[in-house]
């Protein structure tokens, strides 16, 4: 049986079927649970080393059996569909299907990594590939804020340099804290995009959504306020009494004045001048954050605020959410673009099952939660022609994104009120928490 270091093991290919020694079980156990596409173990420093010595406890046994981790378990045979998706009207509402969830984690989007690698010793280091840290490098937490709508998943996705976050041109699009990860050779900024801040609460959901929002700056080393130049200028204390609470005094804080290309230039200077002049910020940046003109500046100034010290999370992941977090996003996004007035708003995604086939499409099953049958049946539409037309739109995103064929799956649920059940909501990760796999 080949025995495998950390490195070696993460460089095989994920269908790779074989069983392997590890040195490093827990590691491996998380990374066989953990989206490829972003090698996401949640794995804190001080777990890193209680993995190393036990690593170093076995090695003087003789028997290794209780290294020995399947890398992936077998895949039961599915049919296979011919356009790689199937939809569901849920006519059984009593029927539910195994949530192959149950054994995942749930983690806190509150809590920072531990960073401090300076007192691992030479085996340690020699076992994690660890290179030693630039005295100068930079790194740490930005929480970007505003008012539905001003594009702030669209600045967070074009500095990030990928689409996380969706984006639509209705109002209220973002619901979950979104940490996005952007990484340079010298710094490492982790970027929280927040749902838009609202004054009127409807629904419990608007509630714990706003709780996300004020949670964001407890670990930000600065804050980004983005406002619409389209609008008129007005003050930003609402949003930072939401965002900020008390840290507004202490938290370096840069002003966005987003959508400068729908604007002539005089209207941007004197909306720069109103914003210097009236608003509590330490500077205000015009930009385009759909064409990418101003986000260098922005980059430069939040670089001139992070402390120095080592990098949070690997330099090749985007993002701490699962592919599957992900997964729910694209479709949800796909509803808000195909369907109107409230039933974008009453739908929630949630990933049932999540199965990766070496030799087959990964099968994704979702289900589409409304709060009435009325919304039930406008989703479906006649002969559920619109709800296949929403898998297939959701699948090719889906591919898209995650760089492989897919078959998904989706069917639709009512939970009555889901939006006022808390309970509900943290299990769908309105808690701030997320589930990792």
């Amino acid at each position: 049986m080949k025995e495998l270091t950390l490195q070696q093991f993460l460089a095989l290919p994920t269908t790779e079927p074989t069983r392997y020694h590890t040195p490093n079980p827990l590691i491996l156990n998380s990374y066989c649970h953990c989206p490829t596409l972003f090698k996401l173990p949640r794995t804190t420093h001080l777990q890193l080393r209680a993995n190393l010595n036990r690593t170093r406890t076995n090695e003087n046994s003789s028997d290794h059996s209780s290294k020995r981790v399947k890398i992936r378990s077998e895949v039961q045979n599915m049919q296979e569909y011919e356009e790689g998706t199937r939809f569901n009207m849920g006519l059984d509402e009593d029927y539910e299907e195994e949530d192959d969830t149950s054994s995942s984690s749930m983690l806190s989007l509150s809590d920072k990594p531990e960073r401090n690698m300076l007192l691992l010793d030479d085996y340690e280091m020699e076992e994690l590939d660890f290179v030693p840290v630039d005295p100068n490098h930079r790194s740490g937490y930005v929480a970007v804020l505003g008012k539905p709508n001003v594009g702030k998943s669209t600045l967070s996705n074009q500095m990030i340099g990928q689409k996380l976050s969706i984006v639509t041109d209705k109002p209220q699009t973002t619901r979950h804290r979104i940490l996005g990860i952007c990484s340079g050779a010298d710094f490492q900024m982790i970027l929280y995009d927040t749902p838009g801040v609202i004054e009127k609460k409807m629904h419990k959901l608007d509630t714990m959504m706003m709780k996300n929002v004020r949670s964001a700056s407890i670990n930000a080393d600065c804050a980004l306020i983005v406002v619409d130049a389209c609008k008129p200028p007005q003050k930003i204390d609402e949003v930072l009494e939401e965002g900020v609470g008390d840290l507004r005094d202490k938290l370096p804080t840069l002003l966005v004045l987003n959508k400068k290309d729908l604007i002539k230039p005089g209207e941007i200077a004197k909306k720069l001048e109103w914003y210097e002049k009236f608003t509590n910020v330490d500077e205000v940046i015009p930009v385009s954050a759909k064409y990418g003109h101003g986000v260098d500046d922005v980059k430069e100034w939040i670089l001139s605020k992070l402390p120095c010290g080592p990098a949070y999370y690997s330099k090749d992941i985007t993002s701490e959410h699962p592919e599957r977090f992900f997964v729910a996003e694209i479709v949800r996004e796909k509803i808000f673009m195909q369907y109107r007035d409230e039933v974008p708003y009453a739908c929630q995604v949630n990933v049932v099952s999540y199965k990766t086939r070496p030799n087959a499409k990964d099968f994704i099953q979702v289900e589409i939660v409304v709060e009435k049958n009325s919304q039930k049946i406008i989703l479906i539409g006649k002969e559920g022609k619109a709800l296949k037309l929403l898998a297939t739109a959701a699948r090719l995103d889906i591919e898209d994104f995650l760089q492989k064929k897919v078959f998904l799956e989706a069917e639709v649920k009512v939970k009555e009120n889901w939006r006022q059940n808390e309970g509900l909501l943290k299990h769908y990760g309105y808690g701030g928490q997320i589930q990792a796999l």
